[in-house]
């Protein structure tokens, strides 16, 4: 594309150097030149050589017009032609990038605009009507863009649309703002600086939304700034967003699919006034910038309503503050959506509605836990049966659900809250995390007593989980009866379906993998030497998350095993026997399926 540059530059040194300067004007002036003409044509007349011309003849411009004797171009037609050459250029360069960018035919397109254009112009300049040409040039110059612009709007979400009546009112209100010329009222100009996302702050006391907070921060230095990077974060599918603060400046990280990606910071003042901004919104306390504090706010966009977890602390530069992204859409609805084979999908669905058990799921922290939870809760009925769930904070909102958000500076704990709960003669309940042996115990009892329980706990795998709950102090006979079973998870992600190349993978690592060799043909992997950014996963490789799964479900000897305190290896025997599948036998079905590849399997599951 820089060669078009190239080429355009020359065209218009071309076009200039075929203009003629203006005559030289005579010492004497003008006037005196014309009243020489004059003398000479009358005398000629008088001699009987020539007859008088009627209209007098000049080279270049009428200088009775314009003083521009001997210029053969026009000024004020050939302005708005330059200035139609530069956004020609300019336009040119915008169609091969983007073009690029969502991979729609970019030779094809590059080619017609710069053609069509050229001829356009080209066109005009031989043209005797100007009128006429540069009704043409319009016409070449605007009929291949008007059809790019009507394709590659079809390829981008609504909010990334150019051309459309929005985005032209958003473009001329946000120049008049930068030239200091105000439209409309403040909430006009807001929607029209940056993005279309609106900001609804929390109130202090925790319940419910505060409109003058939205309000003040609005005329605040860095609010553009704050816009523009939630509306970033979001349109990313990124999870998570860290303000880091240096020593010249604050950092910006996203953490998308599981994996933090570094992209454009702040400097100092912008940075701090965008962490205010979110303090501001999540009701916290912003001349406190030591201690830890906690908060939340919403953000409402044209197809959907985002919620915002913030989380802050000081560190050796500044305070840093983590923002968590919960978007409602992309919750999951069932257990069929997490990806999971289907014998492990109906073994879950007949453990999930169980009338009393105890089903825990556990993993690291990011590991899709609460997740998994909230789509076994979609499996129950819940206008028959009574669900409560306690959380820490309640992220996702279930209709016909009793969410109860814990409260640790009230004093209102898990266990606290359990107790409480069990009086409210619930079928269902869903515990956030078990911290504690009281929670433990408590959970352990209500799933003795006709209730069906949902936890998570923090452990590596399954049988980890099963020794953890035993060194929270809970009984082994109580742990044996109650447990109905455990599930540990992970999240890889998954391989851009449009990106994603193939190889052939090393033999000794089938042999490794107990993988046939002649059944397994090939695996796939991210591109290494991709053409271009991918529009699907914007160049990343990975595009969405799936779960590695191993589930260990209880039968009466595995029961007996846990009273008798037998030991790790004696129950992973047992469980073998069951027809269990490791978390990482599950990963390699995904990986022979080319969903996921093996160097991510081999990072999320040790």
């Amino acid at each position: 594309m820089k060669s078009i540059w190239a080429y355009l530059f020359v065209f218009l040194c071309v076009v200039l150097c075929s203009m003629d300067l203006p005559a030289q004007t005579e010492p004497n002036g003008g006037d005196g030149g014309q009243e020489q003409t004059s003398r000479t044509v009358t005398v000629a007349a008088a001699q009987g050589q020539y007859p008088p011309l009627p209209v007098p003849f000049f080279r270049g411009n009428d200088p009775r017009y314009m003083n521009m004797q001997g210029f053969y171009f026009s000024l004020w037609k050939f302005i708005p032609v330059v200035l139609l050459f530069l956004l020609w250029a300019k336009t040119s360069y915008w169609v091969d990038d983007d073009s690029r960018s969502l991979k729609c035919n970019t030779e094809f397109w590059s080619s017609l605009i710069l053609v069509a254009g050229g001829l356009g112009f080209l066109f005009v300049f031989c043209m005797p009507s100007f009128a006429f040409g540069f009704v043409v040039l319009m016409l070449t110059y605007g009929g291949p863009l008007g059809f790019y612009i009507h394709e590659r709007n079809g390829k981008v979400p609504a909010s990334s649309r150019v051309m459309t009546p929005q985005h032209i009112r958003n473009m001329t209100l946000r120049y008049l703002a930068q030239m200091g010329i105000r439209v409309g009222g403040t909430k006009t100009q807001q929607s029209a600086m940056g993005p279309d996302i609106r900001f609804i702050g929390k109130s202090s006391t925790g319940r419910g939304d505060d409109p003058t907070s939205s309000r003040r921060v609005e005329n605040s230095r860095g609010f553009l700034a704050a816009k523009e990077l939630m509306y970033d974060a979001i349109m990313r599918r990124a999870t998570d967003v860290h303000l880091e603060p240096k020593e010249d400046e604050y950092g910006v990280r996203l953490r998308i699919d599981g994996v933090m990606y570094p992209t454009e910071g702040f400097d100092r003042g912008v940075g701090e006034a965008v962490l205010n901004i979110c303090k501001v919104l999540g009701a916290m306390d912003i001349t406190e910038k030591r201690r830890p504090q906690d908060g939340s706010f919403r953000a409402i966009m044209p197809d959907r309503e985002i919620d915002f977890r913030l989380a802050s602390q000081g560190t050796r530069y500044g305070e840093k503050m983590t923002l968590r992204i919960l978007d409602q859409t992309n919750s999951i609805a069932s257990l069929t959506e997490l990806g999971i084979r289907k014998q492990l999908v109906d073994k879950l669905g007949a453990i999930v509605k169980q009338p009393h058990g105890l089903f825990l799921c556990c993993g690291p922290t990011g590991a899709g836990k609460s997740t998994t939870l909230f789509a076994a809760l979609h499996e129950i009925d819940p206008y028959q049966r009574n669900i409560i769930t306690i959380e820490d904070p309640v992220e996702y909102r279930i209709e016909n659900v009793s969410q109860i958000e814990i409260n640790q500076k009230a004093g209102q704990t898990f266990a606290e809250s359990l107790r409480s709960i069990l009086r409210q003669d619930p079928d269902v309940v869903m515990i956030g995390e078990i911290r504690d042996a009281e929670t433990a115990r408590i959970a352990c009892q209500a799933a003795n007593t006709g209730h069906m329980v949902f936890s998570t706990v923090h452990a590596n795998d399954t049988f980890t989980a099963l020794y953890r709950l035993i060194d929270l102090e809970v009984e082994p006979f109580m742990l044996a009866s109650s447990l109905s079973a455990l599930l540990a998870q992970r999240l890889a992600r998954r391989l851009c379906p449009d990106c994603k190349e193939s190889y052939q993978p090393n033999p000794e690592f089938l042999k490794k993998a107990n993988l046939p060799p002649d059944k397994v043909k090939s695996f796939f992997r991210q591109p290494k030497n991709p053409e271009g950014v991918c529009p699907t996963c914007g160049g990343l490789g990975y595009k969405g998350r799936i779960s590695v799964v191993e589930l260990l479900d209880f039968n009466e000897r595995m029961r007996d095993m846990i009273r008798d305190m037998a030991n790790i290896s004696q129950l992973k025997a047992q469980a073998r026997k069951n027809g269990m599948l490791y978390m990482k036998e599950e990963g390699l079905r995904l990986v022979v399926k080319g969903v996921t590849s093996i160097d991510e399997l081999l990072r999320v599951v040790k």
